[in-house]
Formats: C-alpha cells, structure tokens, sequence
C-alpha cells in the first residue's frame, strides 16, 4: 500500500469517527469537544493526503476542499456567532466559485463548490444544532457525488460515510425536538 493512500484511509477514518461521534452538549468551549477535535485532526490529515495526491497528479480541488474545511475547523472552535462565521464561509465559497469557473468551465464544480461550502458551514454551525446536522450532510452527498464523477474513491468512501453518519445524527436529532 502506497504512503498516499494510507494516509486518505487514516484521515478518512478519523473524519468518520467524527462525523459517527455523538455531539455533546455538556462541552463549556468547541475546543474541548472530542467530535471537533476528530474533525479538525481528519481535516489535517486529509489536507496532507490532497496535497500528496495533487503531487501525484489528481485534482486541484481536493486540496480547495480540505483548505477551506481546515478554515471551517478555526472556525469550529472559536466561540463567534454563527452569523459570522456563515458569512466568512460565504464568501470564501463564493470567491472558490468564481475562481473555478474562470479556470474551469464544467458545470460538475458546481458540485464541489456547493457541497464544499455547504459542508464548511456545517462545521462551523454550533454544535448539536439541526442546521449543523443538516449542512454537514447535504455537503457531504454533493462532494461525494463529485468524488464520484471524479473517481476519487477516498474522497467519495469518506463523504459517503460522512453523510451517512451525520444524516443519523440528523435524524434522530429531529425525532428528538
């Protein structure tokens, strides 16, 4: 097994036991939440695993992906208003947007920035909120479906589990209310 894609496997199961991880609300600061830390640690390691595979020839926009969640995950862990940390993910989204269209023109990025925005403010969101349950999964299905199109199996396994996961917690979160 190459170096590459072992790290895809440990970042990606370390995202998975995040998204899996049930949300407590018993934590007095983001920091000291075990499923933020679980995201913020898979984020970096999944930042190391894009980079390698953009080393190697894959895509650019795995690397987007994982810079953008690595902002997300400051974000996470500061106690701000969900306010602004909706807008800075706005427009980091948007400026990923009209950037990739400049320099690609197919219509499938439309996906990925979605999804990759969508998933970043579900990380940012306040922890144990439907909002939160809700963008993390949504965003999670639309990179998985790029990740799809694009063949990239880590990308695609990890968001496919994400999404299932987080759509649990979702779930159950809304029987609870």
């Amino acid at each position: 097994m190459d170096l590459t894609l072992l790290i895809g496997i440990i970042g990606s199961l370390i995202l998975v036991i995040g998204a899996a991880w049930p949300e407590s609300m018993t934590d007095a600061h983001p920091v000291k939440s075990i499923k933020n830390q679980l995201f913020a640690g898979g984020a970096l390691v999944m930042l190391a695993y894009a980079v390698l595979g953009y080393l190697n020839g894959g895509s650019v926009f795995f690397i987007i992906l994982e810079i953008l969640v690595v902002i997300a995950c400051i974000l996470m862990m500061t106690t701000f208003e969900d306010r602004l940390k909706t807008t800075l993910i706005l427009l980091s989204g948007a400026s990923l947007l009209i950037w990739s269209f400049y320099l690609f023109e197919e219509k499938k990025i439309l996906l990925f920035i979605i999804g990759l925005t969508t998933v970043s403010l579900g990380y940012a969101f306040r922890a144990g909120t439907l909002r939160r349950g809700l963008a993390l999964t949504l965003g999670s299905v639309l990179i998985a479906w790029f990740s799809y199109l694009e063949a990239n199996w880590i990308f695609f396994w990890l968001n496919a589990f994400f999404a299932l996961f987080s759509g649990y917690h979702l779930l159950k979160g809304m029987r609870a209310d």
